[in-house]
């Protein structure tokens, strides 16, 4: 077979086996269409050669990765034009991996590890996105009108070595959050057993360290208008350092431990590679039983102890009653049906669980975080983890000063949840804020209350 160096385009439509089922002779119809009208003629201007197709799939090779993934940013545009006005049930989505690699021609067809990682690049892509290997973006980065995103290394299904990952965002690079999220520092570090854990600073000032929770991304949540207020707030003094949990936003999803003692080993593993030996630590939503966790094994490094919307118990732990156990079992089941549907009506539930009061901004950015921040088995093993937290028994063990505050109305967290928890570490404060939503939002007087006994506690 000859060898060669190119540039592989691998496309397909995601939910394409629910569009069939719904609508056998439409579907083909616009996938025709698209592909007669839209695909084609790219593929075309963009001196690309369509390998073949493949049901819903295209596999295209390019001389040039700037063509490639030109050619990639071409046709979601267009798709999205072309969706306008579509039902969001019938819409045809396409997933796009681009990489750059050596692969194996024979009679037309291309064959090889080039071939299969941009394969393995467009099923992690999300429904109109591309997603983009290390070696193709070294080729285009500042020759075309795109911004990136960089996902770090991600173990792909079947590919020996973790390849480097990045999102290609159609709107460019001159975005106003992306620029505030491009002064953070983001780095990697590994645990004891190998998993990559990335992490960042961002900020100037003594150190803040925030606990992972679960949907964090150390990118997307500076475009969010559910994270960014938050982090610009923690960061107006500080130095604020942060992580994503494994099986979480930018580290690795794919691992072996998800559970309540993996992640205070993660915290543990941040901290020593961050060279920090005494700090004040944040705990959010189940990150606050990771940090009393983390306190009690480290009462020299954790200098004040502030805990947001957390429990020290999880709904499976069994002192919370059936129905609580009920109720977590059904979102596992709704988690490992819906997580990963282009339709976000499974994850709308979540959705208002967290935030019933969100505008619709607010409801579609926490539904798409949600999708892109980890995947169906990860959201169902992170809830899992989540339901057997049980910190109950350290809560007096607690040395550092503690502040603790939740919101009244809390719909994911009870508020008498946060209330325990502060009974039981001993000199705890407790504050409690106005309004509904699990994290509080930027126009809600709570997180003026929030700022504001933050500022306060940390000056002690």
């Amino acid at each position: 077979m000859e060898r060669r160096l190119a540039a592989i385009l691998a496309a397909d439509v995601a939910g394409y086996s629910r569009l069939m089922g719904a609508d056998e002779a439409g579907t083909l119809g616009a996938l025709t269409r698209h592909r007669q009208e839209l695909i084609e003629p790219a593929v075309a201007r963009h001196r690309g050669r369509v390998v073949k197709l493949m049901g819903d799939g295209i596999l295209v090779e390019f001389n040039s990765v700037v063509e490639a993934v030109g050619c990639a940013a071409e046709i979601q545009r267009g798709m999205t034009e072309r969706n306008a006005g579509v039902p969001q049930a019938r819409r045809l989505e396409f997933r796009i991996g681009v990489h750059l690699g050596d692969v194996m021609a024979e009679d037309g067809d291309i064959y090889g590890d080039g071939v299969n990682i941009a394969a393995r690049l467009e099923g992690i892509a999300e429904p109109g996105g591309i997603r983009i290997s290390r070696q193709a973006y070294d080729q285009v980065e500042g020759k075309l009108e795109l911004g990136f995103r960089s996902h770090g290394p991600q173990t792909l299904k079947n590919i020996a070595r973790a390849v480097e990952v990045f999102a290609v965002d159609l709107g460019g690079a001159t975005s106003k959050p992306r620029a505030a999220a491009a002064i953070q520092e983001i780095k990697y570090c590994r645990t004891a057993k190998g998993v990559r854990l990335a992490y960042a600073a961002v900020g100037s000032g003594p150190p803040l360290v925030k606990a992972a929770n679960w949907l964090n991304h150390l990118e997307y949540d500076w475009e969010s208008p559910v994270w960014r207020h938050v982090l610009h707030g923690l960061t107006r003094e500080r130095t604020l350092i942060r992580y994503d949990a494994r099986g979480n936003g930018m580290s690795d999803w794919d691992v072996d431990e998800i559970s309540s003692e993996a992640w205070v080993r993660d915290l543990e593993t941040v901290v020593e590679a961050a060279g920090i030996k005494r700090f004040p630590l944040l705990g959010i939503s189940q990150g606050c039983a990771v940090s009393i966790a983390y306190a009690v094994r480290h009462p020299e490094r954790v200098s004040h102890l502030i805990l947001y919307g957390g429990y020290a118990a999880g709904w499976n732990t069994g002192g919370h009653g059936a129905a609580a156990k009920e109720a977590g079992q059904a979102l596992m089941t709704l988690a490992r049906l819906g997580w990963g549907k282009p339709d976000a009506a499974f994850r709308q539930i979540f959705t208002s669980q967290f935030m019933p009061d969100a505008t619709k901004e607010q409801a579609d950015w926490w539904n798409e975080l949600q999708r892109k921040a980890t995947s169906p088995e990860c959201a169902v093993r992170h809830l899992k983890a989540m339901g057997d937290v049980d910190v109950t028994e350290l809560l007096g063990r607690v040395t550092a000063p503690t502040l603790v505050m939740h919101v009244r109305g809390d719909a994911r967290v009870p508020f008498e949840a946060g209330r325990r928890m502060t009974a039981g570490i001993p000199g705890a404060r407790f504050v409690a804020l106005e309004g509904r939503n699990h994290l509080f939002q930027e126009n809600e007087p709570a997180a003026q209350r929030f700022f504001e006994e933050l500022r306060l506690f940390l000056k002690d």
